[in-house]
């Protein structure tokens, strides 16, 4: 059966929405307290008494803990209750947050930003797939978006609120308030997400069996790098913007809420895209990555047209939630790893985009040619793409399945 004909009038369940909105409260206290550190480093660094490139290997620390965690949690999730785990995951987060609020010095500073971002990856994992267990079936990528939604309210508007709060009360009065938010999480997610059993037979080795699935390597390859051009622009779009274009530091605000604007709307409008055509829409969303990340380079000098296309830049995310869907169509019971191992994707294009940003720019070529480090990695994840449709051709029966079930990794159709 393709995704593309999936038809269902099946409505959620009364708990449904609510379910995800606890859900989304803990990926909005973890997209804030991931990118919070940011806009303070300055004040990290004056506290601390070292320099502001030290404190910027804190975003490092916390990015490797992301890394290293999600596959050490995941292995440790199985055969767990994944509702529980949410909870013990969220309230880790909190623990981590507050904990770094209180370090006492640089080096304490970096392990705590490293254990706290420990919790991340396996925390989206596990919220991706209760949430398409809750779903109906024609609605499995928007439960995901909506889990998602968070992260993009949180660039939108928490990070924001909380840099300015970190600098009128002081940088560690923001890790306090992630804390708070992540604590809150923890009561919700206990009290409105549905108990779901521990998984019968859940074992280490089918948890590990992804390390060997050629699918759902490629699957996270085209996450990995297809998406490295939205962070490969969105990394220097301050300086990009004030240097070619005229914008004032009074603006940075209004540009870095249109690339939140168009996260939002990325996750709501492409999910319900990727319901309809899964497939399809990753396909549809690497070549609309080409595009905006190719116009940007070419409009950068011109402010309006350079903010239309940063809110155009922000929609690229809609491909987390439907490679994170694709995943749990080919992982078969390796729903877990799999799906924690996607936020690790994600981090490396996180990383990437920064990485390959900053070289075309320190090579001299310009704040503009982000936009064609973008372009180049969306091509590369086009590329992923048709060797994962040429490879699953061996397994024609997870080419536009309807997909696995999230709760046991068994095929659906």
């Amino acid at each position: 059966m393709s995704s593309s004909s999936v038809v269902s009038n099946e409505a959620p369940s009364a708990t449904f929405f609510i379910a995800l909105l606890a859900m989304g409260l803990g990926s909005f206290a973890i997209g804030v307290g991931e990118f919070v550190s940011m806009g303070l480093l300055p004040e990290i660094s004056s506290s601390l008494s070292i320099s502001i490139p030290q404190a910027g290997r804190t975003i490092s620390a916390y990015a490797l803990g992301v890394v290293i965690g999600a596959p050490l949690l995941a292995i440790f999730s199985t055969g767990r209750s994944r509702t529980r785990m949410l909870v013990v995951l969220i309230a880790l987060y909190s623990l981590g947050n507050i904990a770094s609020a209180l370090a006492p010095n640089y080096e304490a500073m970096l392990a705590l930003r490293l254990l706290s971002g420990l919790p991340h990856g396996t925390f989206f994992g596990i919220a991706s797939l209760v949430a398409a267990s809750l779903a109906p079936s024609h609605m499995r990528t928007r439960a995901v978006a909506y889990v998602m939604l968070g992260l993009s309210i949180a660039t939108l508007a928490g990070v924001p609120i909380a840099t300015a709060l970190g600098q009128w009360l002081g940088w560690r009065a923001a890790f306090v308030l992630v804390g708070g938010i992540a604590l809150v999480s923890a009561v919700c997610i206990a009290k409105f997400v549905p108990y779901e059993p521990p998984q019968v037979g859940g074992r280490v080795v089918d948890e590990l069996s992804m390390f060997t699935n050629r699918q759902v390597w490629i699957t996270l390859g085209i996450g990995a790098i297809g998406s490295g051009g939205l962070f490969a622009i969105y990394s220097y779009v301050k300086p990009t913007l004030m240097s070619l274009a005229g914008l004032t530091e009074m603006g940075v605000p209004f540009v870095l809420a249109l690339f939140g604007a168009g996260m939002v709307t990325g996750n709501i409008f492409g999910s319900r895209m990727a319901d309809r055509d899964l497939l399809g829409t990753i396909k549809r969303c690497l070549i609309w990555s080409m595009i905006v990340c190719a116009v940007f380079a070419l409009v950068a000098p011109n402010l309006w047209l350079a903010c239309v296309t940063v809110f155009c830049v922000g929609t690229v995310v809609v491909i987390g939630p439907a490679v994170q869907i694709r995943l749990m169509d080919v992982a078969g019971k390796a729903q877990t790893m799999a799906a924690a191992m996607n936020h690790s994707a994600f981090n490396f294009a996180n990383a990437a985009g920064a990485f390959l940003g900053g070289l075309v720019i320190d090579a001299g070529l310009g704040y503009a040619a982000t936009g064609w480090v973008g372009v180049l990695l969306s091509m590369a994840g086009m590329g992923m793409f048709y060797w994962m449709i040429i490879d699953a051709r061996r397994n024609p029966e997870l080419i536009g399945s309807a997909g696995a079930d999230p709760r046991t990794g068994e095929a659906t159709s």
